[in-house]
């Protein structure tokens, strides 16, 4: 589920940024393609820090409607909450010694080939 919310709040201000570009309803005419990337890019970016700015500030205050009509006006209700990671791989290895590069090349890929032309 965290995953569909952050591509969703991603989409969506990118899609309102093409459709005020494109129609003009900020009142800027657009004919070069070029131009029309660069002010699509310019109201996506707007767009998405005034209601992400929006739904943070209603957070620290406690006005949970301005939360919820932001967080929808972005393309989901909340923030995505991601886990905190486990317990992070600790591997070391002497770049001096090339048997022991070999053993954590065979370790990381699951290579148990011998190397000595027997493959």
């Amino acid at each position: 589920m965290n995953v569909l919310a952050s591509i969703l709040r991603t989409v969506v201000p990118l899609l309102a940024g093409w459709i005020l570009t494109v129609t003009g309803a900020v009142g800027v005419e657009v004919d070069s393609a070029a131009v029309a990337g660069g002010v699509t890019a310019a109201l996506t970016l707007a767009y998405y820090i005034v209601f992400r700015v929006l739904e943070v500030l209603a957070g620290h205050i406690g006005w949970e409607p301005l939360r919820l009509v932001a967080g929808l006006v972005l393309g989901w209700a909340r923030p995505p909450a991601y886990e905190k990671p486990g317990k992070p791989l600790k591997m070391s290895v002497n770049p001096g010694d090339p048997a022991e590069f070999v053993e954590f090349f065979k370790k990381v890929t699951g290579d148990r080939r011998d190397r000595g032309g027997r493959g």
